[in-house]
């Protein structure tokens, strides 16, 4: 009798803690904890009750687009950082090889203007050159004829090169330490074209007319 009342009260004790197991379970399921709504969904329609469905999986994608937009957002605005820095690297590199060019092109310009004064003042010294070289040829060859011929040749020349000639022909006699033939020339020459001579030569202009 007292087995009997033993399994009675195990059967019950049983009967009771799957009760409260389902219960359980039953309740988790509609406040959404637990999933379990395979099996307590004819119950909820017989107790006309709307289970209640878990909001956090839901609501985690609104947050996880907010992430993503606040992600993106900051990627954008450091692109756009960026890209003004480039701009403006891309403006201060145009603004300098313009200075630059600016400057290779003065350079050149210089350049271009000393290499024209280089070239007339070579033209220039040729030009010397080429007249002191003439002088002195025409001064030898003057020193090797007769006085008279020497002075009619002087004579169908312009007062300047006379003058160019009569000094070339010093010149030479003091560096060879022989006597110049200028003041012979000058004594065959008439007094007043002698005079004129003798007067631009003291007064050592840079160019006659």
């Amino acid at each position: 009798m007292a087995g009997s009342r033993g399994f009675g009260k195990t059967i019950a004790l049983i009967f009771l803690i799957v009760i409260i197991v389902l219960g359980g379970l039953l309740w988790f399921d509609y406040l959404g904890i637990v999933n379990a709504k395979t099996v307590f969904t004819p119950l909820y329609k017989l107790l006309g009750l709307q289970p209640q469905t878990s909001v956090s999986a839901k609501s985690s994608k609104p947050l996880q687009a907010d992430l993503e937009d606040d992600r993106l957002a900051k990627r954008l605005e450091a692109l756009e950082i960026r890209r003004q820095e480039l701009d403006k690297r891309e403006a201060d590199i145009a603004r300098s090889e313009n200075a630059n060019e600016a400057i290779a092109r003065e350079l050149e310009d210089r350049q271009k203007s000393q290499e024209e004064r280089e070239k007339t003042f070579n033209n220039e010294v040729k030009k010397y050159d080429d007249r002191n070289t003439n002088i002195e040829q025409i001064s030898t060859y003057l020193q090797s004829m007769p006085p008279k011929t020497a002075v009619e040749q002087l004579l169908g020349m312009d007062d300047q090169d006379i003058i160019d000639i009569l000094r070339k022909t010093d010149a030479l006699a003091e560096a060879s330490r022989t006597a110049s033939m200028t003041s012979v020339w000058l004594m065959n020459m008439p007094a007043e074209r002698a005079a004129v001579i003798q007067r631009k030569m003291a007064s050592k202009p840079e160019k006659l007319d």
